[in-house]
């Protein structure tokens, strides 16, 4: 049987949140590693999941300590579980993130602020033809999972396209984005590890697009052996 996120775990994000500082995290240290360990327990088992129908070379759970250098909030942890999950090989594009905590859980994927190169080559792609992209997020399975594709945006327009482009509204992007809640009644159920992989496979026909703009040129050619 999978391995389900317990309820005690909620219970202590919960707590955390409310007693977000180092003397009561200490105080509290056999609960954290309590959840940390049925976090990672979780993780192994959705791995294994997303593993039928993807290929993932790692994944990652997020450490509890905050880095709060650049933060507004000085808070030093995370009140919730975040976990990453990285595709296998340069033709799978496409970033995988669960977000698990006591208020609220939602699945994520996309590119969230890829390096310039890329993002000049998504950007070049989409000015010369969006119609695929445009199809994809018009389909019902993508508004159903996911509504809309999110991310930052520039003002007017990027450096080097026309603010009149007609594909403008797509390359003001600065990321690309899509998510999906998921009900709070069943992040502690059995049905959880089934929900996540399901939502990171109604992902793939983006992911597919995007991968394949990624890694060839505007000919078509491969930009990778």
């Amino acid at each position: 049987m999978a391995t389900i996120i317990e309820k005690s775990t909620i219970k202590f994000l919960n707590d955390l949140a409310k007693n977000n500082n180092r003397d009561w995290f200490k105080k509290n240290k056999v609960r954290y590693d309590a959840a940390y360990a049925n976090a990672k327990a979780f993780m192994a088992d959705l791995e294994k999941e997303l593993q039928k129908h993807d290929d993932i070379e790692k994944s990652k759970l997020f450490r509890v300590h905050k880095d709060v250098r650049f933060s507004k909030d000085k808070t030093p942890y995370n009140t919730d579980l975040r976990f990453a999950f990285t595709r296998e090989g340069v033709y799978r594009r496409g970033g995988c993130y669960l977000k698990i905590g006591a208020k609220d859980s939602f699945i994520a994927g996309g590119f969230w602020r890829p390096e310039p190169k890329d993002l000049k080559l998504i950007r070049s792609h989409l000015a010369v033809d969006a119609k695929q992209l445009r199809k994809i997020v018009a389909s019902k399975k993508f508004k159903d999972n996911f509504g809309i594709l999110e991310g930052e945006k520039v003002k007017t327009a990027p450096k080097g396209f026309d603010k009149e482009h007609p594909n403008i509204d797509l390359l003001r992007h600065k990321s690309f984005i899509i998510d999906k809640k998921i009900d709070k009644k069943i992040v502690t159920s059995d049905k959880l590890i089934k929900e996540v992989s399901n939502g990171f496979k109604a992902m793939r026909p983006y992911f597919n697009y995007m991968s394949e703009i990624l890694t060839h040129d505007l000919n078509g050619v491969p930009l990778y052996g």
